[in-house]
């Protein structure tokens, strides 16, 4: 068998247990009741052995399952593995990661135990400051790599919470967001508060997490108060205003008590107006809710700027005044080209054949 072969021989192994409901269908035909399900997955997601705890394999797993464990955890660390590393000076570690067939999706290490998981090669949003969308949607994750890169990231160091702010709109591969999330909130040892849920805004989003097992935090973009600039910066975003969008967010909020979180990323002459700042105090104002406020990680080649850190320091202090809880955050990993995407497009221009040495 020559090597190409020998990667499609690779990929197909692959291709099976790529949804989390596949790997859960190839242990129930190994024997598994719920319960043996339950172990593996678990042992999975928080990167343990088998052998961990009483219950060991040979005194609780059917034997069928015991003696196919070794080739599917192989499969398991096949869906990810790290192709490069860049930590930064606040703490963040930038992770380029590749997947199965080749291609190449961000996580980043946040500080206090953190992880920003991609959901999408690629983005259809087309958010005029931001690097993704560039090239529009590539493909979706499935499940199974979206858990993936939270194995890989924990074989690095400990990670208790997990945001959906990677590359990729989450609402736009829901089902495989939501699979993820109800593993990691059951058998990953992560607060259901502390996995976030990051969009533009979609109906269908305020319709599902409600319906789900585990109800995570939801964050949403809003980086502006104005219709108009909001549809210009989102192209192709869902065609909700700002009010509509909050209106959604609050009654979220209040159902599962965790405060929205609204994302504001601050570009300088566009959205750090006193008309801005008034427009978010009329939406936000007495609302189950934190603003987010981020300096914008700038992107050489974009027509955006970031703001100096003392002009975006007094507007968050301004707006806490006006009684809005914000909290200015600043980008994660801006010294490493930290702003979403960058570190997949510099890797890509440098060396494109980073896309096709890694499909065994």
């Amino acid at each position: 068998m020559d090597l190409p072969d020998i990667w499609r021989c690779r990929r197909h192994e692959i291709s099976a247990i790529l949804h989390i409901e596949r790997i859960r269908q190839r242990l129930r035909a190994l024997g598994a009741k719920p319960l043996h399900e339950q172990r593996v997955l678990r042992d999975w997601v928080r990167v343990q052995p088998h052998d961990q705890g009483r219950r060991r394999p040979n005194d609780f797993l059917p034997q069928t399952l015991r003696q196919a464990l070794p080739a599917l955890d192989a499969e398991l660390q096949g869906l990810a593995r790290l192709l490069s590393c860049h930590p930064a000076e606040d703490g963040s570690v930038r992770l380029l990661v590749g997947l199965h067939d080749g291609q190449t999706v961000e996580s980043v290490l946040l500080p206090r135990d953190g992880l920003c998981v991609s959901s999408q090669i690629g983005c259809a949003v087309s958010c005029q400051f931001c690097m993704t969308g560039r090239d529009g949607l590539i493909r979706q994750l499935t499940s199974g790599e979206i858990i993936a890169q939270l194995v890989l990231a924990r074989t690095q160091r400990a990670v208790r919470k997990v945001v959906f702010m990677g590359m990729g709109e989450p609402s736009h591969n829901l089902d495989n967001v939501l699979e993820a999330i109800e593993l990691l909130g059951t058998e990953g040892n992560i607060g259901h508060k502390n996995l976030v849920f990051s969009t533009v805004g979609d109906r269908r989003v305020f319709e599902r997490l409600p319906q789900g097992l585990v109800k995570p935090a939801l964050a949403l973009s809003l980086h502006t108060t104005k219709p108009a600039l909001r549809e210009k910066l989102l192209p192709r975003a869902p065609r909700l205003t700002p009010r509509e969008l909050v209106e959604l967010g609050e009654r979220y909020g209040r159902l599962t008590a965790y405060p929205v979180q609204y994302q504001w990323t601050l570009l300088e002459g566009i959205n750090d107006g006193e008309d801005e700042m008034s427009g978010i105090v009329d939406l936000l104002k007495g609302k189950h809710a934190v603003l987010n406020m981020i300096p914008y990680n700038t992107i050489p080649d974009l027509p955006f700027k970031r703001p100096s850190w003392d002009r975006a320091h007094a507007i968050a202090a301004a707006l806490h005044r006006r009684g809005v809880l914000t909290k200015l955050r600043d980008s994660a990993g801006q010294d490493v080209d930290g702003g979403c995407g960058q570190l997949r497009a510099r890797a890509l221009a440098a060396e494109p054949r980073i896309i096709r040495i890694h499909s065994t």
